[in-house]
């Protein structure tokens, strides 16, 4: 007995990269969605448990993640995964490049292939008490 084969599921996403910029970059440098897809805009992805507390105080790294974790959970109740978002900007609150840098890792290794373009951004202080990361998000889907 053969198991039916699995389809891939079409993507609204397209990355564009250039041959004109610099390769540098970790991520693609534009990125589109067709007009009939549905597009999410995600509030800020913050770094809080479930009780509201911000999770690994003092931990860009740590913040990063559970900010992705969050994340994935706003994109599959929306219908979508990471591989449909077409765009982020991640926020650090930190002046020193290195804080930024550990964040930004964090986001680009659980994009994985799909380096969508990104704005990485230090920033003076975000909502909560102790929140060193953010991530703002759209996604495209198409729906069935």
């Amino acid at each position: 007995m053969s198991s039916p084969e699995s389809k891939p599921v079409p993507r609204a996403v397209t990355l564009i990269r250039s041959a004109s910029l610099s390769d540098v970059a970790e991520y693609a440098y534009a990125a589109t969605a067709p007009a009939e897809s549905r597009l999410i805009f995600l509030a800020g992805a913050c770094p809080l448990d479930e009780d509201g507390s911000t999770a690994a105080i003092g931990d860009f790294a740590g913040q990063a993640a559970r900010a992705v974790e969050n994340m994935r959970t706003a994109l599959t109740e929306s219908g979508a995964s990471l591989h449909d978002v077409v765009s982020t900007r991640v926020l650090v609150a930190s002046h020193r490049r290195e804080d930024l840098v550990t964040a930004w890792e964090v986001v680009r290794d659980a994009f994985g292939d799909h380096d969508v373009p990104s704005t990485l951004m230090g920033v003076t202080v975000l909502g909560y008490d102790g929140q060193l990361v953010e991530i703002e998000a759209v996604a495209a889907v198409l729906d069935s």
